[in-house]
C-alpha cells in the first residue's frame, strides 16, 4: 500500500511538472489574428519595417554585430519587398566586416546588388567590395590554426566589382589588380592577359600607362622560360621600347629603359651563343654572320666586343 501511495505521488508530480513546462513554453507565444498564426515575441519582427530597422541598427551603433545580424535578417525574412529590406541587406555586409567575416561580407553586398539593383546603396555596395578585395590582396586567413593566402579571394571579388559596375569607379583599378595578384603568383601569361584588358577596356584610364609597363615586364618573365625563344625576347624589347617612346616623361621610363637594355643584352648573348655553335660544328660561314649580326645590331652590349673579335679570328684563318 506504501509503495502505491508513492506511485502515485510521483505520478502527481510528473504530470504537474509537465503542466507548468507546458504552460511556461506557451506562455512565448501570441496568436495574431492578422497574420492567423502563432508568434513567439522573443522572435518576432517589430510592428513595422521602419522601427525594426531603427531597432536593428541601434545594435550596429553599439557595435553588437552578433545582435544586429539578428535584427537585420529579422527584417528581411519578415518585410522582403520593403525599401527597408535593401537596408537591411546592406547593413547586414557592415556587420560581417565588423565582425571580420570578410568573404561573407562581399557575398552579403553582392546579394544587396542582385536583389535590389535599385538600392541607393549599390555604389557603397561596390566600393566596400572593391575594399575587401585590397584587404584579401594584402593579407591572409586562419583556417585551422594555418596562415592561407587570400589572393584567390582577392581575384574572385575583383572580378565581382568589375561585372557589378563594368565602367564605375573601381573597374579599371580592379581590372588592374587582378593582373598584378596573377603577376606575384608568377602566372605570367594570364597576368598579361588581364593587364591588356586594362588597356583595351579603359583606355583613358589613369592605370593604362602602368598596365603597358606591366604588360612588358610579364612578356620578360615570359621570355625567361623560353632562353632560346628570340621572338618572344624580342617582343618584350620592343613593349619596353614603346613604352619609352609613348611616355618619355613617366616615371616608369627609366626602368623601361634598364629592362629594354638588359633584354638587347639577352638577345645579342644568344646571338653570340648561336655563332659559337655554329664555330664548335666548323661551320665558319655561319658562325660569322652571327658574329657580324651581334656587332652590328648590339654595338652597345658587351657582347659586341666578344663578337667583332671572334669574326675577326675566323677571317684571318681563312
Amino acid at each position: 500500500m506504501v509503495i502505491c501511495r508513492d506511485m502515485k505521488k510521483t505520478l502527481f508530480l510528473s504530470i504537474l511538472l509537465i503542466f507548468f513546462c507546458v504552460n511556461s513554453a506557451f506562455s512565448f507565444w501570441i496568436w495574431t489574428p492578422q497574420s492567423k498564426r502563432w508568434i513567439n515575441p522573443k522572435y518576432a519582427a517589430k510592428d513595422s519595417p521602419p522601427e525594426q530597422l531603427t531597432f536593428a541598427k541601434s545594435f550596429l551603433d553599439t557595435k553588437d554585430y552578433k545582435k544586429a545580424l539578428v535584427e537585420f535578417d529579422k527584417l528581411i525574412k519578415r518585410y522582403p519587398k520593403a525599401k527597408e529590406s535593401a537596408e537591411a541587406q546592406y547593413y547586414l555586409g557592415v556587420s560581417l566586416e565588423g565582425l571580420n567575416k570578410l568573404y561573407d561580407a562581399y557575398f552579403a553586398y553582392q546579394k544587396l546588388i542582385e536583389k535590389y539593383p535599385f538600392s541607393e546603396r549599390i555604389e557603397e555596395a561596390v566600393e566596400k567590395q572593391y575594399n575587401i578585395g585590397e584587404t584579401f590582396m594584402q593579407g591572409k586567413s586562419r583556417f585551422f590554426g594555418l596562415d592561407i593566402p587570400t589572393s584567390k579571394y582577392a581575384i574572385d571579388v575583383f572580378d565581382a566589382v568589375i561585372k557589378n559596375s563594368p565602367y564605375g569607379k573601381y573597374a579599371a583599378v580592379s581590372q588592374y589588380k587582378i593582373g598584378l595578384i596573377l603577376k606575384s603568383l608568377a602566372r605570367f601569361s594570364e597576368a598579361k592577359d588581364e593587364f591588356e584588358k586594362v588597356v583595351s577596356n579603359y583606355p583613358e584610364s589613369e592605370w593604362t600607362e602602368a598596365a603597358k609597363f606591366q604588360i612588358a615586364l610579364c612578356t620578360k618573365e615570359t621570355s625567361l622560360d623560353a632562353p632560346y625563344d628570340q621572338e618572344t625576347t624580342k617582343e618584350a624589347k620592343d613593349k619596353f621600347e614603346d613604352f619609352v617612346r609613348a611616355h618619355p616623361e613617366a616615371e616608369l621610363s627609366k626602368e623601361a629603359q634598364t629592362e629594354a637594355n638588359a633584354l638587347k643584352e639577352k638577345e645579342a648573348e644568344s646571338n653570340f651563343e648561336t655563332g659559337k655553335f655554329y664555330e664548335k660544328q666548323k661551320k665558319y660561314d655561319s658562325a660569322k654572320l652571327y658574329y657580324e649580326y651581334v656587332f652590328n645590331n648590339y654595338p652597345k652590349t658587351t657582347w659586341s666586343a666578344k663578337a667583332f673579335e671572334r669574326y675577326q679570328i675566323l677571317e684571318r684563318g681563312k
